[in-house]
């Protein structure tokens, strides 16, 4: 198969907002205005075949821009051995930090790009919908949980496992996904944002990304919730840094990433101490992972499945966690916590972890959000279900906002 690519600039005489250019129907991954878009499927592939299909397209790229080309894009669901599959969109726009853009077009040169390319109605629409949110997994099935697993962990079972509920928000009328990613936008533009085949979110957690030899990792964990007054915050964000829980959560999550990436890596560094990661309802810890990756270099896709799920989603030993999650928690996560993101046929990419997220049916009625926390010793039940309920805030916001 062929594609070409080019500068977006000898296709159209304006920039193309990525939000915009993937509307309801196409495909995002975007954080501070960078990154790609796609409309279309030219392609979709296994894990087992995605990277070769990749590889064996033959682009015709005029661009000058390295990073630039047909991408495959999709989720890593939580369970990574269950199916699952990426897709090579037909028409990709990507934007880099620079502020270029470029156009793949995969398959036959057969369409008028420049009308190919026109933005969607993807203009938040004057509703008087009606909204229904209801539990998934009982409030009380999710506190008992949190109890066992807070048991197991002082029982010497495993560090840390990572329980997590579920909400369904219904409506009488289709939502607008198009609308509801311009909303995330707005509230969570340094987010990754991310639409793929009806799982949308604003994750705040970058699992793994590679850009030549160079690899970066930022992982999450400990969340503390934020009231917008800034002194009222700063006085929440040093009690979750002196947290002892919270500290204690967050170093089962940076050694594991640690511990995964060094084999890869002739050089990795990280924060000594994590710092504080404001989003628009949330705070976290956060600590920076970057390295250079030695030869032969892995591609993106196979850290990303090397780290998830982390333990900010899993836990920790990972195989204990995993049981003990699926022993209590009651629910299938399918591709919450798992990764969503990109990557090219050179291996670059970016993956963040697939958190503050919903999951349309396929009347796009119904919602299905996530949020969970992770559970250590000291683990209060009540204080774990208050985090989950300010975490669903964000989607909710998106979502049902008048």
């Amino acid at each position: 198969m062929r594609s070409t690519t080019r500068l977006l600039s000898s296709v159209t005489d304006r920039p193309i907002d990525l939000n915009e250019f993937a509307g309801s129907e196409g495909f995002l991954f975007v954080k501070d205005g960078v990154g790609v878009a796609g409309r279309g499927v030219a392609i979709r592939a296994r894990r087992d075949q995605v990277e070769k299909v990749l590889r064996e397209i033959t682009d015709d790229n005029s661009s000058a821009i390295v990073d630039s080309g047909p991408v495959a894009m999709g989720c890593i669901p939580f369970i990574g051995s269950d199916p699952h599959e990426f897709v090579i969109p037909r028409i990709v726009i990507g934007k880099t930090s620079t502020g270029e853009q470029w156009i793949s077009q995969v398959g036959a040169d057969d369409l008028d790009l420049a009308t190919a390319i026109m933005p969607t109605d993807s203009k938040p629409k004057t509703s008087a919908a009606s909204f229904a949110v209801n539990p998934g997994v009982p409030v009380a099935r999710y506190l008992e949980a949190v109890r066992r697993t807070a048991n197991a962990v002082r029982d010497g079972r495993l560090a840390k496992a990572v329980i997590a509920r579920d909400i369904f928000v219904s409506a009488d009328q289709p939502f607008d996904i198009g609308a509801v990613l311009l909303r995330l936008k707005a509230s969570f533009g340094s987010s990754y944002r991310y639409s793929i085949d009806g799982l949308i979110g604003a994750s705040p957690e970058l699992l793994v990304a590679v850009s030549g030899n160079q690899v970066s990792s930022h992982p999450l964990a400990g969340t503390a919730p934020r009231s917008g007054n800034p002194v009222t915050d700063a006085k929440v964000a040093e009690e979750l840094l002196s947290s002892a829980k919270n500290q204690i959560e967050h170093r089962i999550v940076i050694d594991m990433v640690r511990d995964t990436l060094l084999p890869w890596c002739s050089f990795l560094d990280w924060q000594a101490e994590p710092s504080i990661v404001p989003v628009a309802n949330v705070q976290h810890l956060g600590t920076e992972i970057s390295g250079q990756l030695s030869e032969p270099r892995p591609g993106v896709l196979e850290l990303a499945y090397a780290l998830s799920p982390t333990p900010a989603l899993g836990g920790a030993p990972r195989e204990a966690a995993l049981q003990q999650i699926a022993a209590v928690e009651g629910m299938s996560r399918g591709r919450y916590g798992g990764a969503v993101g990109y990557f090219n046929s050179r291996g670059d990419g970016t993956f963040a972890v697939a958190i503050r997220c919903a999951e349309f049916d396929a009347t796009r009625k119904t919602a299905r959000l996530f949020a969970g926390g992770g559970i250590v010793a000291d683990s209060e039940p009540e204080s774990e279900l208050a985090e989950t309920q300010a975490k669903f805030q964000a989607m909710l916001a998106a979502l049902i906002r008048p």
